[in-house]
Parts: structure tokens; sequence; C-alpha cells
């Protein structure tokens, strides 16, 4: 006969959403036995690529307010634990060569509400000297940069193109690997247990059975599903299936042994649309072949940038989410060997001095890789299925070292019946049911995919 455990919640999924979720659980008012299944060691698979950022930016303020009360529990953690996870506040910067950008304040007041939104502060050369003290400072809200002399001081290694920027202040870095450790050991610390096997099947209807690869089988009332990728593939054991796709996303990292970027600056975004830094030949070819002929023409806006500057070394990553094509997800993602030069040209548009890595990139370079799971809409998924006992916590889908924190809290509170933040239904698949909250993404395409 198979051992058989009986636990009060049984999380499927040691990434940093699994991981948050079973410490809130853990660590809340309720005493009660937690274990967190993986097949894989912890932190090991979709959240090892994080791109270890945050920002309070997003186009909708139930996003907004759900990163915002994320950031207030990572702010906590940090000063509990003198900040071992390494919380910066360097700030996002979105650069425009727009002259005209009130379509852009429109979103950014949108996206905030009418309370935050009044924390958008508009700066022309007047305020060059109040913004410039502020720098390394962390203060609330949005700085919009109208004066270019002003941009020139701030981010100098930018484009002389660039016509605005918008600094997101609530925004910066974090070490993904030490909050999930320091989630873990307080897990375990509150008697949480940790088993590395597979889950093979789940069934049962009052109680709900895990069996897992070695035979042993798991008994609870509830069940926590936080498996990334995976999640439909295991919800199909109970015959459910969640509105998510998934989409393969790159990012390339290296060391920045050129200097191109000073140190302490803000993750950085140019938001335009463009033409990818070609020869005339190279683009001829290019839109000669079917399979790139995209690189050729006009590309989408928000190629990023991110500096992580320490004593030894200076290592720059350097981002492009312009794929949407959803795919199965696989163990071991197939990685496009020319999304490196083509980031890289794409990033020396913002970063002209990215141009002297042309020819040859540091042998120490780094091309990796991850799947954001997401819905149509780009909003978690969180809270109780179709199924009574069985709780998701999914489509966290470039997000998930922001928003760890945030749905792990959120999730303890939906199986402990508790009362809900505000966006707390809208983050559930209730929201399914709200064509009126549903309508305002129709149409949208700005849906805070980076």
């Amino acid at each position: 006969m198979p051992q058989t455990t009986d636990a009060d919640v049984i999380i499927v999924g040691a990434g940093i959403a699994g991981i948050a979720t079973a410490h809130y659980l853990a660590c809340g008012n309720t005493a009660r036995k937690v274990v967190l299944v993986d097949a894989l060691p912890p932190m090991s698979f979709t959240s090892a690529e994080s791109g270890e950022n945050y920002r309070n930016w997003w186009p909708h303020p139930i996003m907004t307010g759900f990163i915002d009360r994320s950031t207030d529990l990572l702010e906590g953690i940090a000063r509990d634990s003198e900040n071992r996870i390494k919380l910066t506040h360097r700030g996002y910067a979105l650069a425009t060569r727009q002259d005209d950008i009130s379509e852009l304040l429109e979103g950014l007041k949108a996206g905030y509400g009418a309370d935050q939104s009044k924390g958008i502060r508009v700066r022309d050369r007047r305020d060059a000297s109040d913004y410039l003290a502020s720098l390394h400072g962390k203060p609330a809200g949005v700085d919009v940069l109208t004066d270019t002399g002003t941009i020139r001081r701030a981010f100098p290694a930018f484009d002389p193109g660039i016509r605005h920027v918008i600094h997101i202040r609530r925004a910066g870095d974090l070490d993904s690997y030490q909050l999930s450790q320091y989630l873990l050991e307080r897990f375990r610390a509150r008697g949480g247990s940790l088993l590395h096997a597979k889950v093979v099947e789940i069934f049962g209807n009052r109680s709900l059975q895990v069996r897992l690869s070695d035979e042993h089988v798991l008994s609870t009332p509830r069940l926590v599903i936080a498996a990334g990728p995976f999640v439909n593939e295991l919800l199909a054991h109970i015959g459910e299936r969640l509105p998510v796709h998934n989409v393969l996303q790159q990012k390339l990292g290296f060391e920045d042994v050129l200097e191109t970027i000073p140190k302490e600056q803000p993750f950085a975004v140019d938001l335009d649309p463009q033409l990818i830094d070609w020869s005339e030949e190279e683009r001829e070819l290019l839109a000669a072949d079917a399979d790139f002929r995209h690189l050729a023409g006009t590309m989408p806006g928000k190629v990023h940038r991110r500096i992580d500057s320490s004593p030894q070394r200076r290592t720059l990553e350097l981002g492009w989410a312009y794929n949407k094509e959803p795919c199965e997800p696989a163990w071991e993602p197939v990685l496009d060997d020319t999304f490196p030069e083509i980031v890289l040209r794409g990033a020396a548009r913002l970063n002209p001095g990215l141009k002297g890595y042309y020819d040859e990139l540091p042998p120490t370079r780094v091309l990796h890789g991850g799947y954001y799971t997401m819905t149509g809409e780009n909003l978690p998924i969180i809270g109780p299925s179709a199924t009574e006992g069985v709780f998701v916590v999914a489509a966290l889908s470039g997000f998930g070292t922001m928003a760890a924190c945030a749905a792990g809290e959120l999730c303890a509170a939906w199986i402990d019946g508790a009362k809900l933040p505000e966006y707390g239904k809208h983050l559930s698949l209730e929201r399914y049911a709200d064509a009126q909250f549903m309508a305002a993404f129709s149409g949208v395409d700005d849906r805070g995919v980076l």
C-alpha cells in the first residue's frame, strides 16, 4: 500500500509564486500543516529567468493596486532582513522621441487611478535641480521630464533624440533568489515541508488526493496549483482548464566591459517602435526570407535594458518581448540563437554606446528564456477554481517576482475566507462574469507586457 500523508494545504509548484503562497499560508494566523511539492529544486524553472524588477506602472489601476501591495510586503521584508533581498529604488525610465505625449500622460493617469494620478509631476527646466537632487532617493509618484537638458544630465547614455522621459519612482530591482530563500526559511520554521516529486495524478471528491511519482499519496481538503506554464496540465487531472496561454520570451545578459551604461541608472524602456539598425544589404536579405521578413520592417517598442552593478562587475541585461506566438511549454525551451543580435541592435537605439558590441559580444554573455503564462487581458488568476477545495495562482506573466508576495497573501485570504482586498475578485476567475470590468480590456494593445 502506498504511504498516505494528510495535510491541511498542499501547494504544487516551488517557483516564486508557490513559495510565497506557502509562506503566507504557513505564517498566517491559522495553525496548519502546509506541504509544498515540486519535481525540481525551488526556483529552478521559470522563476530562474526572472528579470528581478518591480514597478507600479500598469495600464489598469487594479494591477497598480495589486503590485503596490506586493511592494509594501517587499519593503517590509527588506526592513526585517536588513535588505537581504537587495531591494533598490532606482525606478523605471520610459523614454520616447515623441513631441506630443498627451496620450501617454492619459494612459498614466488611467493606470494610477484618480488618487495616485495626483502624484504625476510634469517637470520643465525650472524643476531640473529638484528632480536631479531626488535621483538617489525614493520619492513616490512619477516624474515626467520635458526638458532635454535635464534628460541629458540624468541619462547621459540615452540617444540625444529622446524628447521625454517618464520616470516611474516606485520601481527598481531585487534579488529573487534571496527573496525565495527568505520565504522558504520562514515557511520551514513554521513547520512547512518541501517534497521533491512529480505529481502524476489528482483525484478524489470530499478529500483531494495527490499521487506522486514515488507512489506517495497526499490527502488534503485544499490544494493550490501554482505550476507556472504547466498549470493546465495539472488542472486537466480534474477536468479543468484556465483561459491562459504561454509565450516564450528571451533575454541576453553580458558584462558591460565597455561601460556603456553608467552605474545606478534605472531600468530603461524605449517606448518607440523602430526599424532595427541593419545595413541596407542585411535588410534586403531579411525581407527576402519569409522566416525573417518581420525583422526588416517596423518592430514594436519596449525594448529594455537593466544594469546590475557590483564592485566586481557590471552586468547588462537586454530584453524585448516582441514574440507574441503562443506555444506549448517544454522543460527545455528551444531558444533562438539570433535573438542576441536582434535585441542588441534594438537596444542600441536608446543607448548608442551599445553599438560597440556589434562586432563582438563579451565571452561572458548568457542567452536565457522562460515562459510568460498569461491571460488575454494580462491579469493573473488567483483564487478558487471550479472544483471545490482547489485554488490557483497562475498567469503571472513576466511579473512573478514583483507580484509573488501579494499573490501568496491573496491566495491565503481566499483559503481562509478572510476579507479580500479591493483587487481580490478582479484577479480571480470571477472577473469573467463581470462584463463591465472586462470591457475595459477590449481592443487595448498596451497591457503592461515587457
